[in-house]
């Protein structure tokens, strides 16, 4: 008897299903990663929807289409890449093990990048890199690193939990999924052949265009990967400049001539690029060794760490922050904006007590001219003044008879931080160590110099010895962020109204003993800070009054000259005004740079009436900081180019100074 067929299940349907769902989740991850960069990048760096300080900005039809192009390219090349890297790391897997792979490669690695680099750019700006965390790090790479510990532990613990989840969804996947799922096609060659093409040409071309959309392409993940990796392969002569950039080498093979090549004066070749063949511009000579001899003032340094040029006057909450730098200014004298020439501590202060653009080790200083000139010396530093080799480049521990500084007070340092350029140690223990010793001694036997440095406006701005004199409710560390900058100025003009009592207590101790007639104190910062004004937070990082200028003020009237002077007149200043001359006139313009001055990332020159004139050497942005303006070397004309020219001029007579005295 013949039996009807019972019907079979169709088990293939579910593992056609799961199929069809997995092979849409690469095309969701690119467009999802996409989306969150796209975001983050407007709402750091504004590129589609402009705003303050913004002044490059993808908004029109052109400019949208090069991006979209240029974007596009990129997300398909990398998305391809990872694709065919994850076929090959899962063969004899699961048939979902790419996609599992490819999410965790071309999603979750990709975010966690973007996440790293935009807790940087928080902190810092965008032109940050490898030179600039060097100089954060006072020349060592490590301290850097070890002055960021906290956020590196938290990114640590994160890529930890993430490694977790990651094998707990894998063990998940198996469980659930079929195991005989078919497997999604590799990426072929022709598809591949054709992205790569068109992201050559693509990158080739859209730099060279001028617009802004290569801008904004730059500051993307993929596009900014590929394009630094096919510039490195162009770099035929290996002068650090390639065909695939901004600013391309225009002339490949010849390793003399590129945007940061030397140019040498009166040969008809302009090497670098910029302001045809390099003339020469006077430029200020550092002092030479000084002995001071007769009727020798006392002399005191107080550098207030990282306070900016619009302390005096400046009222917060109806209050002074500065009371007494403020009467100190009107008794005295003052010289304002005084420019740092790196925007960092430690080269900031070679400069300030060296007189030199880049002094070396055994050139004269101030230091050295007052040890010879039979005053007792004592250092009293709220940060290690060997960091950075600071106390080594200008004699500072070799001349002094009394050195406390924050490595000799480790055990009274505000923070736990493990690296040497994190020491902070408050203003009021550095008092105490100068009563304990050269205050004790009799200063009418013979000068004396004393060198403080108050550190307690240095971020985070706020440790628990810091006075609440501006704001009850100091930011944490954890929550500074732009979109709490108005606490954060609070915070810090907090800390400089902290410093600023502990400079009145030394004022007053002077006066005390009855040697205040008999001493000339002069206050200065060694740099300034921003304050998320422009977008960023810190200082070295961008040329602009903000970050780079701070004031000097004197205890006696006539002894500064009008502004703007750089850190490195400071000595010229001091030795007139020890010898009782008027004050040394400043005969070239303060000079900044961004990165060592043979390879700068970005170059700056003062001039009068609060003019600042700046020039990215990366990417040929030109900006006038006094009215906002920025614009690209290349389109200058008129007296806007005749600054630019001053400011190329200038670094090349510097750079030309120190190949004459063999420094490279």
């Amino acid at each position: 008897m013949a039996t009807s067929a019972l019907p079979t299940p169709d088990i293939g349907a579910p593992r056609l299903g799961w199929a069809r769902l997995l092979a849409l989740v690469p095309f969701a991850v690119v467009v999802a990663t996409a989306i969150v960069e796209l975001g983050l990048a407007d709402r750091k760096f504004g590129l589609f929807t402009g705003g303050f300080g913004v002044s490059r900005t993808v908004d029109t039809l052109t400019e949208r289409a090069l991006f979209a192009g240029g974007y596009g390219a990129a997300m398909a090349l990398l998305g391809l890449a990872g694709w065919w890297l994850a076929h090959k790391l899962t063969r004899g897997r699961p048939g979902w093990a790419p996609v599992f792979v490819f999410a965790i490669l071309n999603g979750a690695l990709f975010a966690g990048i973007l996440a790293a680099q935009y807790r940087l750019a928080a902190y810092f700006s965008d032109a940050v890199g490898f030179a600039l965390l060097k100089q954060l790090g006072g020349g060592s790479l490590v301290d850097a690193i070890l002055f960021g510990m906290s956020e590196i532990g938290v990114a640590l613990l994160v890529l930890g939990g993430s490694a977790c989840a990651a094998w707990l969804a894998a063990r998940l996947l198996t469980a659930v999924l079929p195991a005989d799922l078919p497997r999604p096609a590799a990426p072929s060659g022709k598809a591949t052949a054709v992205a790569a093409a068109l992201f050559l040409a693509l990158a080739f071309a859209i730099p060279r265009t001028g617009s802004d959309a290569a801008f904004a392409l730059d500051r993307t993940l993929a596009w900014g990967t590929l394009v630094s990796g096919l510039d490195f392969a162009s770099d035929f002569d290996r002068d650090g400049y390639g065909l695939f950039v901004a600013q391309p080498d225009t002339a490949p093979f010849d390793p003399a001539r590129h945007p940061l090549a030397l140019d040498i004066p009166g040969n008809g070749i302009d090497e670098d690029g910029y302001g045809g063949d390099l003339r020469l511009v006077p430029l200020a000579s550092a002092p030479g060794a000084q002995v001071f001899a007769g009727k020798r003032p006392h002399v005191i340094v107080v550098v207030m760490e990282t306070t900016r040029s619009d302390v005096l006057g400046k009222r917060i909450n109806g209050q002074p922050v500065a009371p007494n730098l403020e009467a100190l200014a009107a008794a005295g004298s003052v010289a304002r904006p005084a420019f740092s020439h790196v925007g960092f501590t430690t080269e900031s202060l070679k400069s300030l007590f060296s007189g030199a653009l880049a002094p070396r080790k055994g050139d004269p200083s101030l230091f050295t001219d007052l040890k010879a000139s039979g005053y007792r010396i004592g250092v009293f530093s709220g940060q290690p003044e060997d960091f950075g080799d600071i106390s080594e480049t200008v004699g500072m521990r070799a001349s002094a008879d009394v050195h406390v500084d924050a490595e000799t007070l480790r055990e009274k340092r505000a923070f736990d931080f493990a690296a040497q350029g994190s020491l902070l140690v408050d203003e009021s223990h550095l008092l105490a160590a100068f009563d304990r010793t050269l205050w004790r001694e009799d200063w009418r036997a013979r000068p004396y110099m004393a060198y403080f440095n108050f550190q307690s406006a240095h971020f985070p701005y706020d440790h628990a010895e810091v006075e609440r004199r501006l704001t009850a409710e100091p930011l944490p560390r954890g929550a500074i962020s732009a979109a709490n900058a108005d606490k954060v100025r609070e915070t810090y003009w907090n800390a400089v109204a902290h410093a600023d009592r502990w400079l009145g207590e030394l004022v007053a101790r002077l006066k005390a003993k009855g040697v205040w007639d008999d001493t000339i104190l002069i206050v200065t910062g060694d740099h300034g800070e921003e304050l998320f004004e422009g977008g960023f937070l810190g200082h070295g990082h961008v040329i602009n009054a903000e970050q780079f200028a701070t004031l000097l003020v004197a205890s006696r009237p006539g002894l500064l000259p009008s502004g703007p002077v750089a850190l490195s007149d400071y000595r010229a200043i001091l030795n007139a005004a020890i010898h009782g001359a008027p004050p040394a006139p400043v005969t070239a313009a303060p000079f900044m740079h961004i990165g060592p001055i043979d390879r700068p990332t970005a170059i700056g020159l003062a001039g009068p009436d609060g003019q600042l004139t700046s020039l990215r050497l990366d990417t040929g942005d030109v900006c006038f900081r006094e009215s906002g303006r920025c614009t690209t070397y290349a389109s200058l004309t008129g007296r806007d180019r005749s600054r630019a020219d001053a400011v190329v001029a200038r670094w090349g007579s510097e750079r030309w100074r120190e190949r004459q005295r063999g420094g490279h």
